[in-house]
């Protein structure tokens, strides 16, 4: 597998207002997050997303990167002068995930899939 964007956060001081947003704009469709509140799942065209509470002022978007393991991957982060900014996590049933900062200071999230993840 290739490492390539998987997923995306959208982070909104109003939810409901950027749901509207991206229907009206490119007829993305949302569903509620399991398990997490506020949050809502974006079917996006083949790539997935989601738009949740933002977590502080000027918060930006985040994109996913698939790769086959987050450890190995983080590893390279750091080895390349990045850094782990969140420690690899588990989203239950669904994979891991980690976020890092490039050299520039931009985030970027490590996806893992893994089913039993938990």
């Amino acid at each position: 597998m290739s490492p390539t964007i998987v997923w995306f956060n959208v982070p909104a001081a109003e939810t409901g207002r950027a749901r509207a947003f991206y229907k009206e704009v490119f007829a993305w469709t949302t569903e509620p997050f399991p398990g997490m509140e506020g949050a809502f799942e974006l079917a996006a065209g083949g790539i997935g997303g989601e738009i949740l509470p933002r977590a502080h002022p000027g918060e930006p978007i985040t994109v996913f990167i698939g790769v086959p393991s987050i450890d190995e991957y983080a590893a390279r982060v750091e080895r390349a002068g990045g850094r782990v900014v969140v420690p690899k996590r588990a989203v239950p049933g669904r994979g891991y995930f980690t976020i890092c900062e490039d050299t520039e200071g931009n985030r970027l999230g490590l996806w893992e899939s893994a089913q039993a993840a938990g």
